[in-house]
């Protein structure tokens, strides 16, 4: 693989430096220097991607693992990311890949049509670009992109949404699902725990639900002290639904200490009801708790009539009550997403690939 693949955002400012302007940090770098996330460079006066057709791994999940369950229930998702992140959060889950700077984490590698042809081969009918931040491997996750839609694969966007304007119109035209993690609804939990900001986030939401026409769902960690009171819940939620609309489904999940925060206490399961409460009093139509089990606070239910229209027990489905429209099958309301007619039979399974295999 090209281990110094030219990218295009990016600008010179001085004799020395050129600015890298594919997301807010405007990473300005020296010859040889890498930026923030680390996978950007400047190599011989340009902007280069250093982990091009390389990967921290692949593997199938569930797509509600990511968490979507309003695309495409019980199928399964070939899903994969790289090292690095443009994010520096205390409170990273999967810090071992985002936070990686050793090659070695990249133990994998795989062509754009090395990957789709694989997820084709598995019955996959998505392909996810996860465990990082797919922001900043853009180049490779649009051609892996590219060559999944020769198969009818869609393409799934798993990010924080801190990206700038022109990089992240030409990535989202080609992604058909994305889940945005929206870390907080407060400015200074942004800067003190993650490093960046707050209003690229929510510019990102506003994009992607009124001008990409791609599917969009947002997961909230809740960390206890720092972004769980009912105040900065009810704001967040409001902020949904007065500039999402009430049909983008909000996921507010469970916090387990890791990374520089592990003398932190679990989120209780009563934060997080509490929490779903609050967005559904607010007016989100669809809100679902997350890393815990709760089948009935993590299953789908109509907004009109309040009758189960998908039932999840972790990621597995047991009871179905759309129609072939996917519409309640009570009073007929619409759900919100995209749906087969009959459910995927998935489950929980996850299984590992290994493309040298």
């Amino acid at each position: 693989m090209q281990t110094h693949f030219p990218t295009k955002y990016w600008h010179q400012i001085d004799n020395e430096r050129i600015q890298c302007d594919l997301c807010p940090r405007y990473c300005r770098l020296k010859e040889g220097k890498q930026g923030f996330c680390y996978v950007r460079e400047n190599h011989q006066g340009a902007i280069v991607l250093n982990t091009y057709g390389r990967s921290s791994g692949f593997c199938i999940d569930p797509i509600e693992k990511k968490p979507l369950n309003h695309f495409l229930p019980g199928t399964p998702v070939f899903s994969f990311g790289t090292a690095g992140c443009n994010l520096a959060c205390k409170f990273c889950q999967n810090w071992d890949i985002s936070k990686s700077r050793e090659t070695h984490t990249l133990a994998d590698e795989a062509s754009p049509e090395a990957i789709a042809q694989t997820a084709h081969r598995l019955g996959c009918r998505s392909v996810a670009y996860t465990y990082n931040d797919p922001v900043i491997f853009h180049e490779y996750a649009i051609d892996v992109a590219k060559a999944c839609a020769e198969y009818s694969i869609k393409s799934v966007a798993v990010t924080a949404g801190y990206v700038c304007a022109e990089p992240r119109q030409e990535f989202y035209r080609h992604m058909h699902a994305a889940n945005v993690d929206l870390k907080s609804f407060n400015e200074s939990f942004y800067h003190k725990l993650t490093g960046a900001h707050l209003e690229p986030v929510l510019d990102t939401l506003k994009y992607l639900k009124h001008e990409s026409g791609i599917w969009l769902e947002i997961t909230t960690l809740l960390i206890p002290g720092e972004n769980d009171s009912d105040q900065e819940i009810n704001d967040l939620s409001q902020w949904v639904v007065d500039n999402l609309g009430p049909d983008v489904p909000l996921h507010f999940t469970a916090f387990h200490p890791d990374w520089k925060m592990r003398d932190y206490p679990p989120t209780p399961h009563a934060t997080l009801s509490r929490a779903r409460r609050i967005a559904v009093e607010t007016g989100v139509h669809y809100a679902y708790v997350g890393n815990v089990h709760d089948s009935r606070e993590s299953s789908t239910w109509c907004h009109h009539c309040g009758k189960l229209l998908i039932q999840r027990d972790w990621y597995e489905l047991g009871e179905w009550h759309l129609d072939e429209q996917g519409c309640c099958d009570q009073c007929g309301t619409r759900l919100a997403g995209l749906f087969d007619p009959l459910p995927g039979v998935w489950g929980s399974r996850r299984q590992t690939v290994r493309m040298s295999d």
